[in-house]
């Protein structure tokens, strides 16, 4: 029997700086009421999705830049969030600043949660590849610092059983990794979510920057096929404080095809039927890494790499 998970990407338009995070829950609401409608069990929603994307400023005020972060989860205003997931029996996934204190040390993550339809939290993510820089640059419209305002994830690549699979998390940056998905591969994934921000001046080259929309489907489309698994994208996206950002929020089957795409630049959503029972066709054929991986090859590349000569 095919088991399959009606899942809605939950696209969000821009919030601006002056939006606080009740307004951003309103909508999150909204969205989640929505994808109940259309009978889905789980929506996925986008990374920072409870203030504006705070890394484009250079904030020097501690207590200013501390706003922007969660320090519980639930807290007062996100409590409402858990509520209607126990209510409309719909799980979510959730992106978000994490202040933290480990060892008596302030620590600043870009998290992730994956909920069950319960309400309650059953993962946790923090992202590991941080773009952008941790000092301002010169001559840049928009500055992008989450190289200050977070470190990097340090719970790894994991993955959890829920919604009768084997599901898994990663945010922005990270889709452009293959280790990514490879490691999540590796431990049998069969739906990863992915929430983005992402502008389309975010290298300073042209030329790169205009292949923003292409180089976002084609890190998720190329992940989700080589690791046979299905992938989420959920953009935040429109012009938020100035900052053009890309949409077409998308759901990837594991042959790598856009299932459903965002047509807007606004808050939106899209659901398809994921079969998590797709993707085992691609691992027992093409991807059967038993079989077909060579993990011992990869070793002696790596060990030889320092005797590789100069160019």
């Amino acid at each position: 029997m095919a088991r399959i998970v009606k899942t809605a990407a939950a696209q969000m338009g821009p919030i601006s700086r002056s939006e606080t995070r009740k307004d951003a829950v309103r909508r999150l609401l909204d969205l989640m009421r929505e994808a109940k409608a259309r009978d889905a069990e789980m929506v996925v929603f986008t990374e920072l999705c409870l203030t504006t994307f705070f890394p484009r400023y250079l904030i020097e005020d501690e207590a200013e830049l501390d706003r922007y972060y969660e320090t519980q989860m639930p807290g007062p205003d996100t409590a409402a969030l858990f509520e209607a997931s126990r209510e409309l029996q719909i799980g979510f996934y959730l992106g978000y600043a994490e202040l933290v204190v480990e060892n008596g040390k302030k620590r600043r993550f870009n998290t992730s949660i994956l909920v069950d339809r319960n309400g309650e939290i059953v993962g946790k993510y923090r992202k590991v590849h941080l773009p952008g820089h941790a000092e301002p640059q010169p001559g840049r419209r928009h500055q992008h610092l989450e190289k200050r305002y977070f470190e990097p994830g340090n719970l790894g690549f994991g993955v959890w059983r829920a919604y009768n699979g084997v599901l898994g998390m990663c945010i922005c940056n990270d889709r452009r990794w293959p280790e990514t998905y490879r490691v999540m591969g590796l431990q049998g994934v069969e739906m990863i979510m992915l929430g983005y921000n992402t502008p389309y001046d975010h290298t300073g080259h042209t030329d790169i920057d205009s292949l923003t929309q292409f180089h976002n489907h084609l890190s998720m489309q190329a992940g989700a096929y080589q690791n046979a698994t299905w992938v989420v994208g959920t953009a935040k996206c429109g012009v938020e404080e100035g900052s053009n950002m890309v949409g077409q929020s998308a759901i990837i089957a594991p042959s790598g095809e856009i299932v459903a795409m965002a047509s807007t630049l606004e808050d939106e959503i899209i659901t398809a039927n994921c079969d998590l029972d797709m993707g085992k066709r691609y691992r027992e054929t093409i991807f059967d890494f038993a079989r077909h991986r060579e993990p011992e090859a990869y070793r002696l590349i790596v060990e030889r790499k320092g005797s590789i000569p100069p160019a």
